[in-house]
């Protein structure tokens, strides 16, 4: 089971990610991403989805035309655990 971050943990996580924010109320972070047009948007997508399954770490999102939000959060944790971490790296590395 992979275990929540706390402390020194999280913040050096949180640091390491660029334009992700908490989600007031939750044990969770955000971030929105904009794309020229729904053809974008849902290739980004597609291509999380298929990491996200590999790790079995699956996020919460919502995509409307060409604007995708996700969040993160490990469920099994509690909150906000290094599998968020690193799958909101991938999915910036993935980002225009």
């Amino acid at each position: 089971m992979t275990a929540k971050l706390t402390g020194k943990a999280r913040s050096d996580a949180l640091a390491t990610l660029k334009g992700w924010s908490e989600v007031q109320g939750r044990d969770a972070i955000q971030k929105s991403f904009k794309f020229a047009d729904f053809n974008q948007a849902w290739g980004f997508l597609t291509r999380i989805a298929l990491a996200a399954d590999k790790a079995d770490h699956h996020p919460e999102w919502s995509n409307v035309y060409n604007r995708v939000d996700i969040v993160l959060s490990t469920h099994d944790a509690g909150g906000f655990s290094e599998k968020d971490a690193a799958l909101a790296r991938f999915i910036d590395g993935l980002a225009p």
